[in-house]
């Protein structure tokens, strides 16, 4: 039997680095984790339709860093800071009301994509709003491959749509694959996501692989 394993989780401490960095002294562990998933969850949900490529969160005692990745940082930010400001605020509320422990200083940063075609999650996220919009699953699922392919730093990539599609009575699984995807490759850069649209038949999930190239000593110094 083969096993599928996530292609990020896969290349941890090789080409990826954590999401979530820091160490836990004694027993805060436990209290660590649940802030950083209730954080991540909050977040997500809150900037769900923003082109959020990623979430990261750096720990130094109890200051709490988070950055937050995304393709269009002009609509996280608003006019002169406003955005971010809510954010935070919204965050605080969640902390206090939690009692959440390892988040009493939060920082927020934005940081830019400058190429979201080769970015995993704005990618699916690009599927998944063709998807709510009614556009034709297939339409959806051949532009955005061409999109993606278009990019220079994009060797190959493949995604998945899987649910009741086109409003069928039994789900099923339609996919596209353009160039190579190496899973088994450690120095391979694959980049993974999954994202779901939400329509009047229900879900449809979204699985997007991109491959960037492989990396060698060399490329990351």
């Amino acid at each position: 039997m083969t096993h599928h394993v996530h292609p990020f989780a896969h290349r941890l401490g090789i080409l990826r680095d954590w999401q979530s960095r820091w160490f836990a002294r004694g027993n805060d562990y436990q209290a660590y984790l649940k802030t950083d998933i209730l954080i991540r969850k909050h977040l997500e949900k809150a900037l769900r339709d923003m082109y959020v490529g990623g979430i990261d969160l750096e720990r130094q005692g109890t200051r709490l860093k988070i950055l937050i990745k995304t393709s269009r940082p002009g609509l996280i930010i608003g006019r002169s800071g406003e955005g971010i400001t809510k954010i935070k605020k919204n965050l605080d509320a969640l902390i206090a009301a939690k009692k959440l422990v390892g988040a009493d200083a939060l920082k927020l940063e934005v940081e830019e994509i400058r190429s979201p075609e080769a970015n995993a999650a704005i990618v699916a996220i690009m599927a998944r709003e063709g998807i709510e919009k009614r556009f034709p699953f297939r339409r959806v699922l051949k532009q955005t491959a061409e999109k993606v392919m278009a990019n220079r730093d994009v060797q190959g990539m493949r995604i998945h749509l899987s649910g009741r599609l086109g409003g069928a009575d039994m789900a099923r699984r339609e996919a596209i694959k353009r160039g190579r995807i190496p899973l088994q490759t450690f120095r391979a850069d694959i980049d993974y996501a999954h994202d779901e649209a939400h329509i009047p038949q229900g879900q449809i999930g979204i699985r997007v692989w991109i491959y960037r190239g492989e990396v060698f000593d060399k490329d990351k110094k």
